[in-house]
């Protein structure tokens, strides 16, 4: 009967572990992430010649390179994906202890390529932005720590994750990252949310966010640009919103045709932050629909899964992945017909960028391992888990 509540699949223990892991799967949601990286390949074709061109380089030299990180982030996703909740727990564990070094070291040692944040390491080869990495392990890391907080006798878990969240959001903040500072409060705010956090103290966290925005509104001259941009009546078209806005609406319902548009050829961040709008321009709402779709499926696809699951940790951690990876799409569409302020936020899977790719591979072999179908233990011996 319990199986049948709660969707399980029997596996043997017997079993090679390539089949058992295809069975226990999310195989729509991994098909989606696969369809999505395919349109980032189709859009990086249409988008980053112009660029190419622009440096010097080959045609095709940007699809390339993302071609590449974007197998090595499927590696990295079916790889996590095959783990266990605590095998995800330590490696996010770990590794959040070594992106929080690398982001406090950002001011010492980044560089900020010219675009007036400091968020990368410059390798030669490659660049390194260690806030994509940071995210999905800090959810992870925060997740354990208000599980933790949950069982009887247990530490301050809520405490010690709000003042993690404090401090990471306080060094993206100084960058200036405002972008990323709220991605990664958005998902501790839904992580205590679905833990049991009371409205009243949600209610003052969101107060305290609006007073810090009035404090960088004031003191940032990159936030109050962005801002008052934002909320002025008029697009400037010859700003990379005014070029965004003119190629979704040029766009229309089925495009100007592939190889068609013009917006690349303005735009500096077509083939990261604003590929959206290349796809509006050449391929029409349709395209824009398709993408939003996929999106959709994946993350109700997981928060259907995550309601049937018992670990608290499992839970709270596969529900702040879910909902970081969505509200990121959300954020870079809403600013690209301009819904919210200009962030510099990547479109997941999607757009061009070793970090974000790989990141998001791992992100989501994350949550795969979360979500994956199995036994659910008894709700007794989850309360009374303990190890770390």
């Amino acid at each position: 009967m319990t199986e049948m509540v709660y969707g399980t699949v029997p596996v043997q223990t017997g079993d090679p572990i390539l089949p058992r892991w295809w069975r226990t799967i999310d195989r729509w949601s991994m098909c989606c992430i696969l369809i999505l990286f395919g349109i980032g390949l189709m859009l990086g074709l249409a988008s980053s010649p112009p660029l190419a061109a622009k440096n010097n380089l080959a045609p095709f030299h940007y699809v390339t390179r993302q071609a590449i990180y974007g197998f090595m982030a499927m590696g990295c996703m079916v790889a996590v994906s095959m783990m266990t909740p605590q095998m995800v727990r330590r490696l996010a564990v770990m590794g959040f202890a070594a992106a929080f070094a690398a982001l406090a070291l950002l001011p010492l040692f980044g560089t900020d390529f010219g675009k007036g944040a400091v968020r990368w390491y410059s390798l030669g080869f490659a660049s390194l932005q260690p806030s994509e990495f940071l995210k999905p392990l800090f959810v992870v890391t925060a997740a354990w720590m208000l599980a933790a907080g949950q069982q009887i006798g247990g530490p301050p878990g809520r405490l010690y994750s709000f003042a993690l969240t404090v401090t990471i959001c306080l060094f993206l903040a100084f960058q200036p990252d405002f972008g990323q500072a709220s991605l990664i409060l958005f998902a501790w705010s839904v992580m205590y949310f679905v833990g049991g956090a009371p409205m009243t103290l949600l209610l003052s966290i969101a107060i305290l966010v609006v007073a810090a925005g009035t404090v960088a509104y004031g003191n940032s001259e990159h936030f109050a640009r962005r801002i008052d941009g934002f909320l002025s009546p008029e697009v400037d078209p010859t700003t990379q919103l005014g070029y965004a806005t003119n190629a979704i609406r040029e766009g229309g319902l089925f495009g100007v045709g592939v190889g068609e548009g013009q917006v690349k050829w303005s735009l500096p961040d077509a083939h990261t932050d604003f590929i959206i709008a290349v796809a509006a321009e050449e391929y029409g709402l349709i395209c824009v629909l398709l993408i939003i779709a996929l999106y959709a499926v994946i993350v109700v696809r997981s928060l259907t899964r995550l309601m049937k699951e018992r670990d608290p940790f499992i839970r709270l951690a596969g529900t702040g992945l879910t909902c970081a990876f969505g509200i990121q799409a959300f954020i870079n569409m809403g600013v690209a017909v301009r819904l919210l302020p200009a962030k510099g936020m990547t479109l997941p899977f999607v757009s061009y960028g070793g970090s974000s790719l790989i990141a998001g591979g791992i992100a989501l072999g994350m949550l795969f391992a979360l979500t994956r179908s199995r036994p659910q233990t008894e709700l007794s011996d989850v309360l009374g888990r303990r190890s770390f």
